[in-house]
């Protein structure tokens, strides 16, 4: 599904990924783990296209496809969607009407009529049960005023609507509690078909004991270090990262 290869980029004249390989198959999910400034957030923005980043080395293969020299309204069609770390407030625009632009640009894409109105707020209610999403909040603008949970919800409900073939949630356990936290978790995993695959960033184990991650791979530098069975969260969640560190240093 998704092939990345030597994977180079850089923000503001800074690289921060220096040769990223990754692929995730059908209906895995990889977990990226390692800490702040390693670059596990510029490696989803890169691959959604977010354009404060440039790919200075590399490719990325999407389903056969160049990803790089798609837009990111085309990578977002083809089925690639991004949780955000902080998602955005954006006052004005209502959930049902952002939500049912978003639908209808993706069928426009894949050659389908929009969807009705009256199947669009049956589908939404659907979706939105899912996730115990409230049903003012899917009324009011997007995430105006949410609590940080209710936002992560909302990102959760979002895929629900657009049923994704990527997923990747960038630390979307930031700053929730316990119950924010299992329902989150268990709403994706009900969305989940057996083609649907994700990569989970995220610094703690306890975000992995819902999804259950089929790989573990460490971000360190803006390279993957090392890679694992979901044994390796386990480790890092009792010794950190150090004991990685010194591996590196020994090898060296």
């Amino acid at each position: 599904m998704l092939k990345i290869e030597n994977l180079h980029a850089s923000t503001g004249g800074k690289e921060i990924l220096k040769g990223v390989n990754l692929t995730v198959q059908d209906g895995e999910i990889h977990a990226v783990m390692g800490l702040n400034g390693a670059g596990k957030s510029t490696l989803s923005n890169v691959i959604v296209g977010h354009p404060a980043y440039e790919v200075t080395q590399g490719s990325i293969t999407w389903d056969g496809k160049n990803l790089l020299a798609l837009s990111p309204e085309e990578r977002a069609h083809e089925g690639i969607f991004l949780s955000f770390q902080q998602p955005t407030e954006i006052p004005g625009v209502s959930m049902v009407n952002f939500m049912r632009a978003a639908l209808n640009a993706k069928r426009k894409y894949q050659g389908l009529d929009p969807m009705s109105a009256g199947d669009f707020l049956k589908l939404m209610r659907e979706k939105r049960a899912i996730v115990e999403l409230d049903s003012k909040l899917a009324s009011r603008s997007v995430n105006e005023g949410f609590s940080g949970g209710e936002k992560k919800r909302n990102e959760i409900f979002q895929m629900a609507m657009l049923e994704p073939k990527l997923a990747i949630l960038d630390e979307t356990d930031s700053g929730l509690d316990v119950d924010a936290l299992r329902i989150v978790a268990e709403g994706f995993n009900r969305l989940r078909r057996p083609e649907t695959s994700a990569i989970v960033i995220t610094h703690y184990q306890r975000l992995l004991d819902y999804l259950k991650p089929d790989v573990v791979h460490v971000l360190i530098d803006g390279r993957i270090v090392k890679t694992a069975g979901p044994e390796l969260a386990t480790e890092i969640e009792n010794r950190g990262f150090d004991w990685i560190r010194n591996e590196l240093e020994n090898k060296e």
